[in-house]
């Protein structure tokens, strides 16, 4: 049966980030995070590993890079059934990420307040979220995958009564992941269309 050990939270909606992180380390799961989802983890008495001590590498650039690093990556996309993939895995002394959390920065309400600048819009696109959340639904057979607080509760009470999370559950959650995102692009798409 799959289990979750380890799961990267990383989320700019913070509805439910303190229930779904306290679940998860109920269960001796280990929480991995950045910036200020970390901040509010660690605020309301939670361990995390900061992404940056997990990879070895910092943030960089005023936070444009922050999980964009294979040891993330490969922890979300390596295949556990593949004696390959693992076998590499192990030859790093790298272990999976086995649940992500993510929602992405909130393009959509900046660009609609009055007021914003391109810069502001700009710096509002977010790299890090998409690449996880494509990375994680692509591998949901593995991994399960989190875009909508308003799926946390149904995970959580799947795990606590089966231990794991179905198939169906995370093809749901896969397909989920793949409209955000794609209505996200279309959201950017539309607004660098009308600044062009």
């Amino acid at each position: 049966m799959k289990t979750v050990k380890r799961a990267l939270l990383s989320v700019s909606d913070k509805t439910g980030l303190v229930g779904l992180a306290r679940f998860l380390a109920g269960r001796g799961v280990e929480i991995v995070s950045t910036g200020g989802t970390a901040a509010e983890l660690v605020k309301n008495g939670l361990a995390v590993v900061e992404v940056s001590s997990y990879t070895g590498s910092p943030e960089m650039l005023d936070g444009r890079v922050k999980t964009l690093h294979p040891k993330v990556h490969a922890g979300i996309l390596h295949r556990r059934s593949l004696p390959d993939h693992v076998a590499q895995m192990e030859a790093r002394g790298w272990t999976g990420i086995d649940l992500v959390a993510v929602s992405l920065y909130p393009f959509e309400s900046v660009v609609a307040r009055p007021g914003t600048s391109f810069e502001e819009a700009v710096e509002n696109i977010d790299i890090g979220g998409p690449c996880l959340l494509r990375a994680s639904a692509k591998n949901h057979r593995d991994v399960v995958v989190l875009c909508d607080p308003g799926d946390y509760q149904g995970v959580m009470d799947e795990l606590e009564k089966t231990g794991d999370v179905s198939r169906e559950r995370r093809l749901e959650l896969a397909r989920k992941v793949y409209a955000r995102t794609s209505e996200y692009d279309r959201a950017i798409a539309d607004y660098l269309a009308k600044r062009a």
